[in-house]
């Protein structure tokens, strides 16, 4: 046997004989007790409410109302009020534009000649017509005269006062016939007694003057046209005018929106307008509401109330367009988190028209429910709620939700409890769970039994 042989069986003899060595002197392993161990969630109070339960949705702020400013009568503008630009502000009544008068001042004129033209072509009518009524009845008294007398056989020469006097009498004894008679009379014969008196004449003459009045006040109303007022306060949202242009009947040159009230527009299911008790009747009462807006990351709110519900389904969606008014957009808003005061009032900026906001409405009062975040309410419609340390799954009826908050009610909800917000793998009804402590609370006070 060679050399090399030896060493080689000896080292692996060595080998086994250090294995068993460090098998034998190896030390018993410590035995451990097993602990279980508890999931850790995050929890919110889950609180039961009672009383009217907000309805909530959002929307734009649009105008509530909106004029286009046109012109009625053609010409060059001679003025343009400078607070009628873009984003400005007029009051009511205030001059927006003007319009050069001296065309239409000269229609007034014109008209007024016309008129007093009239006047007197009236006047001349009427002292005709009773020129010949005196002559037609002098005529007739003469006639009744000249018969009387060929009947008795005599022939009387009166004084010029005394023949007055006779012409007086008949043409009243005429008159009073012509009451009782005219109705008999043939039409033929009213018409040439008409023409003898010249009364279609100052008819026509009284038609001329009527003309002319109309067409005074058509010139005046034009010339009242080319100053162009502001129909109401408001923000002129568009303007297109300058001093010299030349405009036509009916061109538009801007608009402007009424800043008294504003409207959001808000759509609601058939579901959510449910809860607001009257909403489709025309005689409720008015159901308030609050609309809130986000500023420079600041909250202000507005209030409201609800002004009119479409009672068309939107064809697309589904849904019920609710319009809510807002009386005061300008001056009414406060900051959320303070109180009602005329200082919080006067801090806040005005309602932005194509802002979009969050709104709040007062809908039905309900008994027991609760306002819980979205995302606590798991698939299934059921939330997790930690009691006395163990995890309760319960099922709810979704009242409303909205992407951050969501309003249920469930039978054991007077019962309160902590409300699971955090997931877990494998949650089943009854499992111990462990609360992790709040920011401002130590872990000792959020500590369920058993742990």
């Amino acid at each position: 046997m060679n050399r090399q042989l030896i060493w080689s069986l000896a080292l692996i003899g060595g080998a086994l004989l250090i294995g068993g060595l460090l098998v034998f002197l190896r030390p018993e392993p410590a035995e451990e007790t097993r602990t279980e161990e508890v999931p850790l969630v995050q929890t919110v109070p889950l609180e039961e409410a009672s009383g009217p339960i907000p309805v909530l949705g959002s929307g734009t702020v649009q105008p509530r109302e909106e004029v286009d400013i046109a012109v009625q009568v053609q010409g060059r503008l001679t003025y343009v009020n400078p607070d009628f630009r873009e984003g400005g502000v007029v009051s009511r009544g205030a001059t927006l534009l003007r319009i050069e008068e001296s065309d239409y001042r000269n229609d007034v004129r014109i008209a007024q000649a016309d008129v007093a033209a009239q006047d007197v072509a009236v006047l001349e009518a009427e002292e005709e017509v009773e020129i010949a009524r005196e002559e037609l009845a002098r005529f007739a008294a003469r006639e009744a005269a000249q018969t009387s007398g060929s009947e008795e056989g005599e022939t009387r020469i009166l004084p010029p006062a005394q023949l007055a006097e006779r012409d007086r009498r008949a043409l009243a004894s005429r008159s009073a016939g012509a009451d009782g008679q005219g109705a008999q009379e043939p039409g033929e014969a009213a018409a040439r007694r008409g023409l003898a008196t010249r009364e279609p004449q100052l008819r026509s003459a009284r038609a001329s003057l009527e003309r002319a009045r109309a067409g005074l006040a058509d010139a005046r109303l034009l010339l009242g046209r080319t100053r162009i007022s502001a129909p109401f306060r408001g923000f002129v949202r568009s303007e297109d005018a300058a001093v010299g242009t030349l405009v036509q009947v009916g061109q538009s040159l801007g608009s402007i929106v009424a800043t008294d009230a504003y409207e959001v527009r808000i759509a609601l299911t058939a579901e959510e307008a449910a809860l607001i008790p009257g909403l489709l009747e025309p005689s409720r009462g008015r159901i308030p509401a609050r609309i809130t807006y986000n500023f420079g990351g600041k909250l202000y709110e507005w209030d409201a109330f609800v002004d009119r519900a479409n009672a068309i389904l939107d064809a697309a969606t589904r849904n019920i367009d609710v319009f809510l008014r807002v009386p005061a957009p300008l001056s009414g808003g406060r900051l959320k988190s303070e109180p009602e005061t005329g200082a919080a009032r006067g801090s806040a900026p005005p309602l932005l028209l194509g802002a979009f906001v969050e709104a709040e409405i007062t809908g039905a009062s309900l008994e027991s429910y609760a306002a819980v975040p979205a995302i606590a309410v798991r698939p299934g419609n059921e939330i997790w709620v930690v009691r006395e340390g163990k995890l309760a799954i319960l099922p709810v009826r979704i009242i409303q939700r909205t992407d951050e908050i969501a309003y249920i009610a469930t039978p054991s909800l007077a019962q309160g409890g902590a409300l699971v917000v955090s997931n877990l793998t494998a949650p089943i009804d009854g499992m111990k769970v462990r609360r992790a402590p709040a920011q401002d609370e130590p872990d000792a006070a959020n500590a369920g039994p058993g742990e």
